[in-house]
């Protein structure tokens, strides 16, 4: 089709699936941006053949520079957050995929936005540190956000099936992630390797974190907030371990809605680029009587061991700095316990005592992107304080 995009986090899961939709599908790809796999980037600057790369570091930059050069590849390469900001505004490109991870997602998709292009969004933290800003934003200029997340994907599928106004409640669901069932006392000795075992999707490390702490679901739900206008009472989360059901949609008539399918991102990402038009897609046709499908459960999320959750409502009612701590604290809670310096419950415990410490903050940062970075800021020094009196 004829469009062209930028991918920002083109190396990571969902970057990697974006470039195989893209080549089923015939996009042309602009940019490409990485945090550090530069040896990956390279290989797909070959096959795609971008006008302009992007890595973080500076070294890294000028080593990739050079290996274009002896390709013969004619594309410019950046670094840092100009490199981003510019990948993200790049002259000719249509849409822009946001699948870098966490809070360093937020500046280059304002920048996509004040350039005037569409978002493919998959990084939720972007929505959550600054949904009112990025929202208003995206009106203001006339952007759509098109939702990636396979969950944000299906409710924003299952509401053309009625109006605005009709609109219920969401049904925002969760596999459970790799602890489903266990209690408090069995989370106290999990290991790094059974964190990242998630029974279902196939993620990076810091999402596949989350999902086992279900912060990933509980920042979910302030997304679905700011993409679909719903308060956090609308939205309900319900544990589904087959995760065949993405999503369902319940409007004022009491009509459920629901799309399924086998657990595949491509068919996400494929909706959100082409929009609204559908296309035949690489995603396995759904046959519900094969044994993965005939049988699906539904359950209540465990809000009392997976104290994510709460904590993702406290912060979308407070609707000011709350959400921005959550995410802030959050992010470094589990860097911590990916290096091994902090337990798995440590996690939210961490990021609720980051909470507690600005809950008395009555100032609403959420229209300013210079205030919403300093909360960020203040947040991480905060959090990252607790986390080495944790060590220590």
């Amino acid at each position: 089709m004829a469009q062209t995009i930028s991918i920002l986090g083109s190396t990571g899961s969902i970057g990697r699936q974006t470039l195989e939709v893209c080549e089923h599908l015939g996009i042309r790809v602009a940019c490409l941006t990485a945090r550090q796999q530069l040896t990956l980037l390279f290989e797909q600057a070959k096959i795609f053949k971008p006008e302009l790369l992007v890595l973080e570091e500076p070294s890294q930059a000028v080593k990739l520079r050079d290996l274009c050069a002896q390709e013969g590849l004619p594309c410019r390469v950046m670094h840092g957050q100009e490199g981003l900001k510019a990948a993200a505004s790049w002259a000719g490109t249509d849409t822009v995929v946001a699948a870098m991870v966490g809070m360093a997602g937020l500046e280059p998709v304002i920048a996509a936005l004040e350039a005037g292009k569409d978002v493919a969004l998959a990084n939720k933290e972007t929505l959550v540190a600054g949904g009112s800003l990025v929202m208003n934003l995206a009106r203001a200029k006339g952007c759509r956000i098109l939702p990636v997340d396979s969950e944000h994907s299906a409710i924003w599928q299952c509401l053309r099936a009625g109006k605005e106004d009709e609109l219920e409640k969401i049904f925002l669901t969760c596999s459970g992630g790799p602890f489903r069932g266990k209690t408090r006392e069995e989370l106290k000795s999990v290991s790094r390797k059974e964190a990242l075992a998630h029974p279902t999707w196939k993620m990076g490390g810091k999402i596949s974190i989350d999902s086992a702490t279900l912060m990933n679901k509980g920042l979910e739900l302030i997304e679905a907030c700011h993409l679909f206008s719903c308060s956090e009472e609308q939205v309900e989360i319900v544990v589904h371990p087959e995760s065949i059901i993405h999503s369902m949609v319940g409007f004022c008539d009491h009509s459920v809605i629901a799309q399924l399918g086998f657990p595949d991102m491509r068919l996400p990402i494929q909706f959100a680029l082409t929009w609204p038009t559908r296309l035949p897609s690489l995603e396995k046709a759904f046959d519900p009587f094969s044994e993965e499908a005939s049988t699906l459960h539904f359950e209540w999320a465990d809000q009392e061991t997976f104290r994510a959750i709460e904590l993702a409502r406290a912060a979308s009612r407070d609707g000011r700095c709350l959400p921005i701590v959550l995410n802030a604290a959050n992010e470094v809670a589990v860097h911590y316990f990916l290096n091994g310096k902090l337990s798995f419950l440590g996690i939210t415990d961490i990021t609720e005592q980051v909470m507690v410490k600005f809950s008395g903050s009555s100032a609403d940062v959420t229209a300013d992107l210079a205030a919403i970075l300093d909360i960020d800021r203040k947040a991480r020094q905060v959090a990252e304080e607790l986390c080495e009196l944790w060590v220590n």
